[in-house]
């Protein structure tokens, strides 16, 4: 998975792995959640969207099916953040 840190009031990192179809969103709230099905397309929208939160709401809220990703799940601690 690719994970790039972005400039945004809503996300702190979009992640992508193409062969998964899987995009994974860190808000900046800390909050991480995946996207299942996601075209590599809406992927680079994202990535070069003016706006990464108008982004978000139009191509992907309430279009994929979705799930959080626990910290733990993810092999990181609270202390390793």
């Amino acid at each position: 998975m690719i994970i790039t840190a972005v400039e945004s009031t809503t996300l702190k990192t979009i992640g992508y792995d193409e062969s998964l179809a899987l995009l994974r969103l860190e808000f900046r709230s800390e909050a991480i959640y995946d996207y299942f099905g996601v075209p590599a397309s809406v992927h680079d929208e994202l990535l070069n969207a003016p706006s990464i939160g108008a982004c978000f709401n139009e191509k992907v809220r309430g279009c994929f099916r979705y799930g959080r990703v626990e910290v733990g799940a993810l092999g990181v601690g609270e202390g390793d953040r």
